[in-house]
């Protein structure tokens, strides 16, 4: 069985100083215009000859003495490359337009302003994102360099942040990307404890008998499964506000007796992204020192089928003491969820928020690349979503309508779990985690595809990290 750990930052194409290293200068396209018109006709010849018509992302290796023929060069360069209006993605791309080998931004001295438009951190974040491979079973050499490397800029204070951040996100990546019969409820366990070991943080897992007494929702989803449920918490730092993360840990979702069919049972592997998504933020958190008190609660589990699987209409019982109604087994995240909020909120943090592979009705309404944002309260909500643009990481908020709650109080004996109603499947999703995180919590909700369908520039196809970079700007900032 293979585990998840932290890769090296060399593998994401992120490399100390080097002498050999080729220059690359970064323009506007308003700048290249300039620069090109101004230019010689050897220069102009060649960028002719490439067809490089300066849009953003591109790339443009130069011959030898191109760089240089006109007066405002300060020196040669032997490359350019063009970023526009969304920086992180347009470095990704010129990441993966040049050629193999060791590159370093040709920054002045003087002034860095005057050569770049963006930070070179955040150059380099968009640069790392493009190189990631999920390549655990193509062979031995899965740690190997993917494309050209990137001098890793000089970032002061913000070094371990980027670090963190690079090294959280592929980790996040790859916990998604592994197959379920590796990423099982032990599989999840063995990678948050890689995470404690490697930052110096306290893990407790709960799991059998103890786990059917304290956190039964957990237990009645799980116990079906050849692999034990179990309920993950770690904490790291003693200083600092107290932020507790929650990710939905269901390593794979069969449905239950609610049986998905088979295509939409094909990427279930992936419906542990919102405990992926956790890890892979505390990591970028703990690695980057950011001073907070932080706890991660991930109830893992597989939602298997067997003699001992729930059934639609069951009873069961939560750690909060409330009696739910099963609406539907498949709609088992969040009655795993309810017993870590209830944990959560025994310790009254100051902030408190769970990422989940939630609904399907989140995906109807805004698409698979723009999660949904719940909030309790409206400042907080604001402060994400700002996070969410200056990260260029989408959120959208949808409401916690309170009129709808009347749905799950519709069950026949007890709380529904999903309603009776077949719409605002994602509000009453919230709704019903409300109940159980509590109406006046700082709490927030994330649903989350967790998952590129295509690739694009620094967004491979595959297990994705959507919303870590949001929060952990936001989360920095309450630090």
């Amino acid at each position: 069985m293979k585990h998840v750990k932290l890769r090296g930052i060399e593998s994401l194409g992120l490399v100390g100083p080097d002498k050999t290293a080729r220059q690359l200068r970064l323009m506007t396209p308003a700048e290249f215009t300039a620069w090109r018109d101004a230019g010689d006709a050897a220069l102009q010849d060649w960028i002719a000859a490439n067809a490089f018509t300066g849009t953003a992302g591109g790339a443009l290796v130069l011959a030898k003495g191109l760089f240089g023929n006109t007066p405002d060069d300060r020196h040669a360069c032997d490359a350019i490359g063009i970023i526009g209006d969304v920086p992180i993605w347009d470095a990704a791309a010129i990441a993966r337009a040049l050629p193999a080998g060791t590159w370093q931004l040709d920054l002045p001295k003087d002034d860095p302003a005057a050569s770049t438009p963006i930070d070179p951190a955040e150059f380099a974040l968009g640069w790392a994102l493009a190189q990631y491979q999920f390549d655990a079973f193509r062979g031995d050499d899965g740690d190997t360099m993917p494309g050209p490397c990137l001098v890793l800029p000089e970032a002061g204070d913000d070094a371990a942040r980027l670090t963190g951040v690079v090294r959280g996100i592929s980790f996040c990546r790859d916990l998604i990307n592994m197959p379920s019969n590796h990423m099982t409820p032990a599989g999840l366990e063995a990678a948050a404890r890689h995470l404690a070991d490697e930052h110096g943080a306290a893990i407790t897992v709960t799991s059998g008998t103890e786990l059917e007494t304290d956190f039964p929702a957990i237990h009645t989803v799980g116990r079906a499964a050849e692999i034990a449920p179990r309920l993950i918490d770690m904490r790291w730092g003693d200083a600092g506000p107290k932020v507790t993360l929650v990710g939905k840990g269901i390593t794979f979702d069969s449905g239950g007796l609610d049986l998905k069919p088979s295509k939409a049972m094909e990427l279930m592997k992936k419906d542990m992204g919102g405990a992926a998504t956790v890890l892979g933020l505390a990591s970028a958190i703990m690695e980057s020192g950011v001073q907070l008190q932080l706890r991660v609660l991930v109830p893992a589990a597989e939602n298997a089928v067997s003699e001992r699987a729930m059934r639609p209409l069951d009873v069961i019982d939560t750690r909060a003491g409330i009696a739910v109604e099963v609406g539907n087994t498949d709609a088992e995240g969040r009655l795993v969820l309810a017993d870590a909020l209830s944990l959560a909120l025994e310790d009254t943090p100051d902030f408190m928020i769970d990422f989940a592979t939630l609904t399907g009705a989140a995906r109807v309404a805004l698409g698979t690349e723009l999660p949904a944002l719940f909030c309790n309260q409206d400042a907080t909500a604001d402060a994400i979503l700002a996070a969410s643009r200056a990260t260029e990481d989408p959120l959208w908020r949808l409401p916690l309508f309170d009129p709808y709650e009347r749905h799950l109080d519709g069950g026949h004996v007890a709380l529904s779990s999903t309603g009776a109603s077949g719409y605002a499947g994602a509000i009453t999703a919230a709704l019903f985690l409300r109940r159980f995180a509590g109406k006046s919590t700082n709490w927030a909700h994330v649903d989350v595809m967790a998952w590129n369908l295509g690739s694009r520039a620094g967004r491979p196809k595959g297990g994705e990290a959507m919303g870590l970079r949001a929060l952990f700007h936001y989360i920095c900032g309450l630090a």
